[in-house]
């Protein structure tokens, strides 16, 4: 068996049969995907039916490429790839059942970037990107297309490539689209929404809101973006104001503006809607803002079994705004069909934390849009502009007359006021996202920050852990509680759907985070492990048969699930948690049988009630992991860490996990340097979108 590893290890670069034996080793051990394994074997036979030949580097780039997208790359970079193989590719992969004797970096180590270049000249497999700035718009057919120059050579799927060409130039186009400004009216108008703005304290200026209201009016599209409490929503509800009042001003006769909003989870836009609808409230003028938010999917118009939208180039959306919150989580594909879906004068703003983890899909599109947003980057002349219009101005270490037109339609903004009483939990976050030693984040858990707690340990026994989840009063206890005080059986369907809606905001109190899927701090284990500290304790009850059987799939009051996938008949898409409660069924033994309440993403004061048997794809979700929890915040969250280090530990998912918390945050880490490691790590996500 050796002598034929090592067999194929020689000759795999050289002889196309074993390069696929090797590919379906690695499949069959988990390391790629069978997908990845056979999207190589394909071209392999596509060639041999055209009588074309074909070099097996080509048929490894056009692996690794599938195997990239699968972990969240719009591409292969070639040359980091080769440098970094084990980092690049990450494989061999945590918790693989087997170990093939040929790893990727054994095989790499024996070519060169420009061997690789040149093996991918192949013009039926294999074409080089045009050099355009209308890429997108020319036809490239081969499966595989090759962009860069040799120091920055990325191969792409020809899919993820279109993606991403088109949403540059979509892009380019409205940042390059003039529009029409009243200076005056202008002035006049962000002085009326922003009365105090002059009387800001030092620290606080300039008033970074005030500039980007005026920033997003002046360009069709634009960004907000900044960490959690600093305003993005108040922000925009101010700008669509400001909008309406513009457009009444210099269209008197016509109708109000059409506004869209959307988020890309129903937890997402129901966080949204309640924010905006908190902030209309406060404003003199809010006429013509909705507080309707959808999802993206929702809003493009899924088709099903397809996916494409009702909703493209062809048949635009109805719409003279579109405003996308937690942007961050919007992956390119997602993204690039919203653009593609927008009239050309129809304003898109994207609000949302660069430095949040990206997409679960593949690219990171905010925080490669936002990649220079810190330095700001402003010209003279927008500076100038601003001053003009807002009477505030930028500091000097945000100007750069070498600016791109990118740069000018983006705004950070910088001061938070969410964790005024809590001001740990904004330290740390802050601490994480500048890669602080590990010494000052420590400190922050010494005692003055009471908000923030490190327990000594997590062992399985640990009574610290069950007593964490099982709290009555910032536990998983707050909302079983409430769980076990049904109303009366014979009470009307408006009594239930309050009780329902009681649940599910005490379920909003407490959640506990993971960063990984598989292993003892893995969101599967933990699940588990909570299920039963939660019988133990009598806050949720089974049949003794399913204790018994330790089964995974039952269902039973008070169990939180998570969609795992989109179900358009339903109306539920993939991250909407609902929790199992009983429903009154005459029919039903004890009167009453199970049904999951779910918040109706239209309007989260209404109640959809699903009979279980109808959902498909769900988990469990007393743990979920950081990824799942975007777009979510919860009044005391946990974030258990991995007891060793896994490259999928990182800066931003660290980050994002202590951001999900408003009031009170509980780390869960046995290793001290695992945490470190971690934030000394940053996601890379390759690409060409990034400036």
């Amino acid at each position: 068996m050796l002598e034929s590893a090592n067999r194929i290890n020689s000759t795999a670069i050289t002889n196309n049969q074993h390069m696929l034996t090797m590919l379906q080793s690695w499949a069959q051990a988990g390391w790629i995907r069978w997908l990845d394994a056979e999207f190589a074997a394909f071209l392999y036979r596509e060639a041999l039916a055209d009588k074309h030949p074909v070099s097996p580097l080509l048929l490894l780039g056009a692996a690794l490429c599938s195997h990239q997208n699968g972990h969240g790359h719009l591409c292969l970079d070639l040359a980091y790839c080769l440098q970094s193989p084990d980092k690049a590719l990450m494989l061999p992969p945590e918790h693989a059942a087997q170990t093939p004797s040929v790893t990727p970096a054994t095989l790499l180590d024996q070519i060169t970037l420009t061997q690789w270049i040149h093996a991918l000249d192949q013009p039926l497999l294999c074409a080089h990107a045009p050099d355009s700035q209308t890429a997108s718009q020319q036809t490239v057919n081969t499966p595989l297309i090759l962009q860069g120059d040799p120091g920055n050579t990325r191969l792409y799927l020809r899919r993820f490539w279109h993606y991403e060409q088109s949403l540059r130039d979509r892009i380019q186009q409205r940042l390059l689209s003039t529009i029409p400004i009243d200076e005056t009216a202008l002035k006049s108008m962000l002085d009326v929404l922003f009365p105090k703005a002059h009387q800001l304290d030092p620290a606080r200026q300039p008033d970074w809101q005030k500039i980007a209201c005026a920033l997003s009016v002046r360009n069709a599209f634009a960004i907000i973006t900044g960490g959690p409490g600093t305003g993005k929503t108040t922000t925009v509800v101010k700008l669509l104001s400001l909008l309406q009042s513009l457009h009444k001003q210099s269209q008197p006769e016509s109708a109000l503006l059409r506004i869209r909003l959307a988020a890309p989870t129903g937890k997402a836009a129901a966080r949204l809607s309640a924010s905006i609808s908190a902030q209309l409230s406060a404003l003199a003028e809010s006429d013509g803002i909705p507080r309707e938010v959808s999802t993206v999917h929702r809003l493009l118009g899924p088709m099903r079994h397809s996916r494409y939208f009702k909703h493209n180039a062809s048949n635009p959306l109805p719409a003279d705004v579109v405003v996308i919150d937690e942007a961050s989580m919007v992956d390119v594909e997602m993204m690039a069909q919203l653009i593609e879906a927008l009239p050309e004068n129809c304003r898109l703003i994207l609000l949302g934390d660069k430095d949040q983890l990206a997409s679960v899909e593949a690219g990171a599109v905010l925080g490669s849009l936002c990649a220079r947003a810190n330095a700001g980057h402003y010209h003279q002349l927008t500076a100038d502009w601003v001053n003009r219009v807002t009477g505030q101005t930028m500091p000097t270490d945000c100007l750069n007359d070498q600016g791109r037109a990118l740069d000018q339609a983006i705004t950070m903004l910088r001061y938070s006021h969410r964790f005024g009483s809590v001001p740990g939990i904004g330290a740390l976050a802050d601490a994480v996202n500048r890669g602080a030693d590990l010494g000052d984040i420590q400190r922050l858990f010494n005692g003055q920050h009471p908000e923030l707690r490190w327990p000594a340990t997590t062992d399985k026994q640990n009574l610290a852990f069950e007593e964490l989840v099982s709290d009555r009063q910032q536990g998983y206890g707050v909302y079983l509680d409430c769980v076990k005080n049904t109303p009366d059986l014979a009470a009307d369907k408006s009594e239930w759907d309050r009780w329902a809606i009681t649940v599910l905001t005490a379920h909003s109190t407490f959640q506990l985070l993971a960063a990984l899927r598989k292993g003892e701090s893995g969101v599967e284990e933990l699940n588990k492990r909570i299920k039963q500290i939660l019988i133990k304790q009598q806050l949720i009850n089974l049949p003794t048969a399913e204790i018994n059987a330790g089964e995974t799939d039952e269902w039973y009051a008070g169990r939180p699930v998570m969609i795992t996938r989109n179900n358009y008949t339903l109306d539920l898409m993939n991250g909407d948690v609902g929790i199992t409660l009983p429903y009154p069924n005459p029919a039903a033994p004890l009167g009453s049988s199970l049904r999951v309440a779910f918040r109706d993403t239209a309007d989260p004061t209404q109640l959809r009630w699903i009979l279980p048997t109808r959902l498909q794809h769900v988990e469990t979700v007393f743990a979920m992991t950081v990824h799942k929890s975007q777009g979510s915040e919860f009044s005391h969250t946990a974030l258990v860490l991995p007891a060793h280090d896994s490259p999928v530990l990182t800066r931003e998912l660290i980050y994002t996990g202590i951001t999900r918390a408003s009031k009170q945050f509980t780390l869960i880490c046995r290793d001290p340097i695992v945490l470190q490691h971690g934030v000394q790590t940053r996601v890379f996500r390759a690409g060409g979108l990034a400036p």
